[in-house]
């Protein structure tokens, strides 16, 4: 008949309309368009360090997110390179949500606050806060404590807890031997070569931001592919 006639012509085509839409879908979160950040969590150091690298590092790591308009969640500090982020992201029009244990105040807060400061009770709450008003990580250079947060994130994503990028701002290879410590848990056996992806670095913010949105986009295309083959 007629009408069958029409059908075997129009499905055919609708399927591959679908396709296209679809792919352009795909191409669109592969761009950034989907993978793009409303907010990211910065972990850094409450001191400048040494080297003036790494203060230029923190602020234009700050640039890049007001260039984004992306929020900014940290550890709550108005010194060091906590301050110098907070204050560039502040001052840039974007939201800074700062998160800090009560015992921390004294050391870690000196003068006014920036932004919204919510203070808690321990480290657990503060890192707890901080992931659940995030959607990636970056750590700048830093402390023990710095350290210690990146790697909570890291050990989380691989319990599939998050799975939210991860990134390593490696500002003058602060954090080659961390990194080679990584590729040293694989070659040993104590981290699956699937964990060792975890961690995107990069030595500058502009790549580490790319490279972050990108596996964000990966994440979500392979997340429609699976969605697709179910239904």
């Amino acid at each position: 008949s007629l009408s069958a006639s029409l059908c075997s012509l129009l499905l055919p085509l609708g399927t591959l309309i679908l396709e296209g839409m679809e792919a352009s879908q795909q191409n669109a979160v592969g761009g950034g368009n989907k993978g793009r950040f409303k907010s990211i969590c910065v972990f850094c150091g409450s001191r400048h360090g040494n080297r003036t690298s790494f203060s230029e590092a923190a602020l234009d790591l700050g640039k890049k997110l007001v260039e984004r308009k992306i929020d900014l969640v940290y550890g709550g500090g108005s010194v060091g390179l906590m301050g110098l982020i907070s204050k560039t992201v502040f001052d840039g029009g974007c939201n800074v949500l700062g998160v800090i244990p009560t015992a921390l105040l004294p050391s870690e807060i000196s003068g006014e606050t920036i932004g919204e400061v919510k203070t808690v009770a321990d480290m657990h709450e503060r890192k707890s806060e901080m992931a659940k008003n995030a959607d990636a990580f970056i750590a700048l250079p830093g402390g023990y404590g710095t350290m210690e947060e990146l790697l909570e994130m890291v050990a989380w994503s691989q319990l599939g807890i998050h799975g939210k990028p991860v990134g390593i701002l490696n500002v003058d290879g602060y954090y080659n031997d961390l990194l080679a410590l990584f590729k040293k848990g694989v070659e040993e056996g104590f981290i699956e070569d699937s964990a060792s992806q975890i961690v995107v670095s990069a030595d500058n913010a502009e790549d580490l931001i790319r490279k972050m949105e990108e596996r964000m986009g990966e994440k979500r295309m392979r997340e429609t592919s699976k969605k697709r083959k179910r239904s």
